[in-house]
């Protein structure tokens, strides 16, 4: 217990330290010193708020057991036992939650994200799928206010797609949209199915984090960038320019190709926002896998391949197989209602967390 005080009271310091620093005229002076700061002092904001109330409630706890070993009357007597009860409830209580908010954060939870949305096997039908995977995100963003650019598309002539590369943009988006990452199965019956037959297919669900200048720099020696013309539709504008655009990443082997716009400058710019975001997942992954060989923890390993989730569309069920978590109410979840199954999984990471720092 001393060693989780000490730990919010350094917490405690650092959040006047910071107080004072943006007081000062030279921090006030340098912007991006001042932003950093600022973010800083954010973070540590609501655990020095809770820290504060955990030691006002120990403090009280203090004062009323000082008065229990006086002579009280027996109303009074009740009284102080049952003020004494409701305050070392609150304290367990902000004990706990002060705990998470001690917990290692991820360093990319406030980013926004490229999502890659692929139909894998199954055909006709996980190309559907990938499709409805596409609108579930789209309406889950917008019930949580945060935008939806469509970066590239490889649609199938069904309806589906091949390939979706999405940007979600907002606040938060990637601490609660990276545990989307991996394999997601659907048993239905395909619309093409005359014998109505249930068919299981798969479609793949990439989750990364945007990738700032800050957080990796790309050698331009290290990408080798071709140009040459778009193919599919766009008339005699696509005979004339080689407007489509691949960037390949030598040391990692991460190839990006990009015809999605009419301009080769605007495809440029497209393609370069995803391999960078892919060469920082490549990187971070390789470490994550390092880091996961030693100490087995995590919501899943994230790895595309690892089937996370079931939709059962015949009994309306979703299964997330990493917590175990069961809803009988698959419509409304492809209608973007998942933060049922996010809080689930944010509370499971939570948990092995708190099961680690245990164990240290």
């Amino acid at each position: 217990m001393h060693n989780f005080i000490d730990k919010l009271q350094a917490v405690a310091d650092r959040y006047s330290e910071l107080s004072e620093l943006l007081a000062d005229p030279e921090v006030l002076a340098d912007s991006q010193k001042y932003t950093a700061l600022s973010k800083e002092e954010g973070e540590l904001r609501e655990t020095v708020d809770k820290y504060k109330q955990y030691r006002d409630v120990v403090e009280q706890i203090s004062d009323n057991e000082e008065l229990q070993q006086e002579k009280l009357d027996p109303d009074m007597d009740a009284l102080v036992k049952s003020e004494l009860s409701e305050l070392r409830e609150q304290r367990d209580k902000l004990e706990e939650e002060i705990k998470i908010l001690m917990l290692p954060s991820d360093p990319n939870d406030e980013k926004n994200i490229i999502m890659e949305i692929h139909g894998a096997a199954g055909g006709d039908e996980a190309s559907l799928f990938a499709a409805d995977l596409y609108n579930m995100y789209s309406r889950y963003a917008e019930s949580q206010g945060w935008t939806v650019e469509i970066v590239d598309e490889n649609p199938t002539d069904v309806g589906g797609f091949k390939e979706i590369v999405l940007m979600i943009s907002g606040d938060k988006v990637y601490s609660k949209l990276k545990y989307e990452n991996g394999a997601h199965r659907v048993q239905r019956v395909p619309t093409t199915e005359s014998a109505g037959r249930v068919h299981t297919s798969t479609s793949t669900v990439g989750v990364m984090p945007e990738a700032e200048d800050v957080d990796i720099t790309l050698d331009p020696k290290d990408i080798r960038t071709d140009v040459y013309r778009s193919s599919g539709a766009g008339g005699q504008h696509i005979n004339k320019t080689s407007s489509a655009v691949r960037m390949t990443h030598l040391p990692s082997g991460i190839v990006v190709a990009m015809q999605d716009e009419r301009s080769q400058q605007q495809n440029r710019e497209k393609a370069m926002r995803i391999l960078k975001a892919r060469v920082y997942d490549y990187y971070q992954t390789q470490e994550t896998d390092a880091y996961n060989a030693e100490r087995k923890s995590a919501v899943g390993t994230g790895d595309r391949s690892e089937r996370i989730r079931t939709y059962n569309f015949p009994q309306n069920r979703v299964t997330d197989h990493r917590i175990g978590l069961t809803l009988n109410k698959l419509d409304r979840v492809m209608n973007g209602e998942l933060q049922e199954i996010i809080d689930a999984l944010i509370l499971d990471d939570q948990a092995k967390k708190m099961e680690q720092l245990r164990n240290e």
